[in-house]
């Protein structure tokens, strides 16, 4: 948090009024009209979503990363958005459901709108069109009079019938005083399957997810005025503040965890004094390897985290759990994050040898850090097939998807976080574990209803938690120390 932003980042948003709108295509081929042209994009996606990131990725050949004001704070909003755009000619930034709908209960918090005005970035509006005539003034008129902080700058329409209704919908919104951009027909359609949790994520399909990116760079190229766009991005003014940086965040973060808050009777385990120090490893020690899962069954990570990592002193080595039937040389630490184990379960099972090195490693006092997916393949079983074993739970797939942002505190101490520490998180998932006993929980959540979930259990810390590390970077230099350590 020490590095100078640049003095403007040519930027915009796109929005929609509701989800299903087309947002993703029209924010993914944009990108990729910009990036066609010969520009620098950076991608961003409000909220936690890992998933739309992926596609960004490829449109633009840069990380995408997410913008997120719950799990991160309003405060980290511009920082972050300035370290992901940092040398780049231009930002396209992807929002989230309809342009108003933020965090449940927490007004506009996290809304693409705030986030929007967090940037000072101009919003472009996508509105499905497919079962509307003249009332699409209406539409846009209210989205673009509800808050006058929001510049509402100009309208994308999806899914229009014919020449003609064009034409209509063009005078209608005119009428309204807001240009249109970009006129996308019914018909173009472009191939992105979907299943039980969203999108099918870019690893599990890279040459059909390239050629889809492709498309929807040509859909968008052909359809909206993207000089115009890429002026209408020119116009937005400064942004404030300094880019965020991992390593000046190690450096910042306070190292003492805030006093624990009245959960309603779910009791912190007492810190454990043989949990080493915190602090950035000295100069000159050998760099600690972090495993960290990726392939196709493990999708779901947020770029800082590795940052963060490497920042507190550790080698970051990735690990495909479906191919490589070993740890890599030298792992001093383990960190599974999210995916779709539960898809690839059969040839999770399968690799018996990584997940024998992975139980041996996690048994033996080795530090593992799993969210979500990373739970499940930590467990007994998943749909009946063996997994590695290390917690004893076992897990299946639900009925009932359980999704929202979460307010939590560490109720145990562990290799991620001493007791009493406050995070904020997602969970997103369709399945359930069914805990055995001999783990301590690891997180007390408070909304939104008072429960105690997840596993801490030698050094490993599992749950179905996903939590945005930029948040609390002492969460990172800790998980290395105790890798250092271990």
């Amino acid at each position: 948090m020490v590095s100078s932003s640049p003095a403007a980042v040519p930027r915009l948003v796109i929005a929609a009024p509701s989800s299903g709108s087309g947002k993703t295509t029209v924010a993914t081929g944009l990108m990729a009209a910009f990036a066609a042209r010969g520009l620098a994009v950076s991608a961003h996606k409000v909220g936690p979503d890992y998933i739309d990131p992926g596609y960004h990725s490829l449109a633009t050949g840069r990380a995408g990363r997410n913008l997120d004001a719950y799990l991160c704070g309003p405060e980290l909003v511009a920082p972050l958005f300035l370290h992901g755009a940092a040398g780049c000619d231009v930002a396209v930034v992807e929002g989230v459901m309809g342009l108003y709908d933020g965090a449940v209960g927490e007004g506009e918090l996290a809304s693409t709108a705030h986030v929007a005005k967090l940037l000072r970035a101009p919003v472009v509006l996508v509105v499905d069109a497919s079962a509307q005539a003249r009332s699409v003034a209406a539409l846009v008129h209210g989205f673009v009079s509800w808050d006058p902080q929001v510049r509402v700058a100009g309208v994308i329409l999806n899914k229009v019938g014919s020449a003609r209704h064009e034409e209509v919908l063009r005078e209608a919104v005119d009428s309204a005083g807001v240009p249109v951009f970009g006129v996308l027909r019914r018909h173009s359609v472009v191939d992105t399957p979907s299943r039980h949790l969203g999108l099918v994520p870019v690893a599990e399909r890279r040459a059909s997810a390239v050629s889809a990116v492709a498309a929807m760079g040509a859909l968008v190229a052909e359809g909206c005025d993207v000089e115009g766009l890429l002026a209408l991005a020119r116009s937005a003014g400064a942004v404030g503040g300094a880019a965020w940086d991992a390593g000046a965040a190690l450096v910042s973060s306070p190292p003492p965890p805030l006093p624990v808050p009245d959960l309603g009777g779910l009791a912190p385990e007492p810190p454990r004094p043989q949990t080493p120090p915190e602090g950035v490893p000295p100069d000159g020690l050998k760099a600690p390897v972090v495993a960290v899962a990726g392939g196709a069954a493990f999708t779901f990570s947020y770029a800082e985290h590795a940052e963060l990592l490497a920042a507190a002193g550790a080698e970051v080595v990735v690990f495909d759990p479906l191919r490589d039937e070993r740890l890599p040389e030298g792992t001093r630490g383990v960190v599974v994050g999210g995916g779709f184990p539960e898809v690839y379960a059969a040839e999770l099972s399968g690799n018996e040898r990584l997940r024998k090195a992975v139980a041996g490693f996690a048994l033996g006092g080795g530090p593992v850090a799993a969210e979500c997916a990373g739970l499940l393949y930590l467990c007994r079983e998943l749909d009946g097939l063996p997994m590695c074993g290390v917690l004893d739970a076992g897990a299946r797939m639900g009925e009932r998807l359980t999704l929202g942002y979460r307010d939590a505190v560490a109720v145990s101490d562990s290799s991620l976080a001493p007791a009493g520490t406050r995070m904020r998180g997602h969970e997103f998932h369709r399945t359930v574990v069914e805990p055995g006993a001999g783990a301590a929980a690891a997180w007390g959540m408070r909304a939104p209803r008072r429960r105690v979930e997840g596993f801490v259990q030698r050094a490993v810390h599992a749950s179905y938690l996903h939590t945005h590390w930029a948040s609390e970077p002492g969460v990172a230099r800790r998980f290395v120390e105790r890798c250092r350590t271990s």
